[in-house]
């Protein structure tokens, strides 16, 4: 089985980036909920979950900065910024070097995909209408979720929280 782990956030800014998904999103792709995804590809062995519990009992909540908007060519995603969450990830990602792809090996660079599999065109003027209202807001980081992937949707499995 393949997992992945997603950060997750307090829950009206998960309904605010859920929605903007519903209203973006092609309705035919849009098969897993607004996500900030930490780890694309871990295998499920007991010490995937014994770090992530282990990070949470340590963890407190913290705020993440939703810092500006970007393009994916054929979608839109928004950036978040935190040292917090950068120091998060590190930790993580050392215990879990021997199972990392080469996805989850380069940069880290927190999004959230609001759209994605669009037009060119479609994509070109969320982003410009996006960017126009764009406003720096917080939103905060309580836990870590854990997802089985399913070749496509995902299925949940455990919430960590901190």
């Amino acid at each position: 089985m393949i997992c992945l782990v997603t950060l997750r956030l307090d829950e009206a800014s998960q309904r605010h980036f859920e929605r903007l998904r519903r209203l973006h999103f092609p309705v035919a792709r849009n098969l897993i909920p607004a996500h900030l995804t930490l780890f694309h590809r871990l295998p499920d062995v007991p010490e995937v979950r014994t770090a992530l519990a282990e990070a949470a009992r340590v963890e407190v909540k913290f705020p993440v900065e939703v810092a500006g908007v970007r393009s994916l060519g054929y979608g839109v995603a928004y950036t978040l910024a935190s040292p917090l969450l950068q120091r998060l990830h590190g930790e993580l990602a050392g215990v879990f070097a021997a199972w990392l792809s080469a996805q989850d090996r380069q940069r880290f660079a927190p999004h959230i995909v609001v759209q994605n599999k669009a037009t060119s065109e479609a994509a070109r003027s969320l982003l410009e209408d996006l960017r126009q209202g764009f406003q720096p807001m917080r939103v905060e980081a309580c836990g870590l979720d854990l997802w089985e992937y399913l070749g496509g949707p995902w299925r949940w499995l455990e919430t960590f929280l901190f």
